[in-house]
């Protein structure tokens, strides 16, 4: 059996400590952006529903949908929803192809599935220097920032889970911080704290994170002295299967030639094109 990933015990009590002063402007942001992306698709969408620990950012984004919790096994019945979002979740599930097929039974032909997590550029800096102070003071590495997937891994996971016309895309933004406690206070804020399985139960010792912003200044701050933090969000699409969507055509099946397209002359490959030689 592969250990877990996450703490869920952890990570929901990072939550609800993060409910009682709430930084969620990453949220907002991806709430946002979904939004517009919703805009640009020629669909009313009649039967919603969003994946999400914190439902507040999207009551008004869409008000009627049916909020779910990420818990391992999302509350979502099979074919009644024309849309599902993962909204910001996804990057701590410790299954994440089954949360997408979860999502992807929950959908009714030619739904709509948009999931959006962090990505594996997120946090970066943080990483670096946090990995270096702690070797340099203790000679030793203890996982301190969530492994965070690439978008080539994480596309494949659409087809896996059965979705059609599958996308994947990503945005960076950096955000600046005066130092590096400021910055450890928006992840508590936004429920990211380390809720990781294998995590260091004892804070962080003061010389190392002491060490760990002389070295964030040496290496990453900008002229002003500020700390930048990158945050990679990735954006995965699909839709669930229907007779009336768009299909590839077979192979050989083409009835004009792209030379004819373009006014082009084609010349023909000689027989002895792709022999090997001697």
């Amino acid at each position: 059996m592969t250990p877990a990933l996450t703490d869920r015990t952890a990570l929901t009590r990072f939550r609800a400590r993060a409910r009682r002063a709430p930084a969620l402007f990453l949220h907002e942001d991806v709430a946002g952006e979904i939004e517009e992306r919703l805009k640009e698709v020629n669909r009313t969408f009649t039967a919603p529903a969003v994946v999400t620990p914190f439902p507040e950012v999207w009551r008004n984004i869409l008000p009627g949908a049916r909020i779910v919790a990420d818990d391992e096994t999302l509350a979502l019945e099979p074919g009644a929803h024309d849309l599902v979002i993962h909204a910001l979740a996804l990057h701590w599930a410790n299954d994440p192809v089954g949360q997408i097929i979860q999502s992807r039974r929950a959908l009714q032909p030619d739904g709509l599935f948009i999931a959006a997590l962090f990505g594996g550029q997120s946090l970066h800096e943080l990483r670096a220097v946090l990995a270096q102070a702690e070797s340099d003071l203790r000679g030793t590495l203890s996982p301190r920032v969530l492994p965070m997937g690439e978008i080539r891994d994480l596309g494949a996971l659409l087809q896996r889970a059965g979705l059609a016309l599958p996308v994947a895309d990503s945005f960076s933004r950096r955000v600046l911080y005066r130092d590096l406690r400021h910055l450890v206070s928006d992840l508590r804020a936004m429920g990211e704290s380390n809720a990781l399985a294998q995590r260091q139960r004892a804070p962080i010792p003061r010389a190392v994170l002491a060490r760990a912003e002389a070295l964030y200044r040496d290496i990453f701050a900008d002229a002003q002295g500020r700390l930048p933090a990158t945050v990679e969000t990735l954006f995965l699409t699909g839709w669930a299967p229907a007779d009336t969507q768009q299909q590839p055509l077979r192979p050989g099946s083409a009835t004009a030639r792209l030379a004819d397209a373009l006014g082009a002359k084609e010349t023909p490959l000689g027989p002895d094109i792709g022999a090997s030689g001697d």
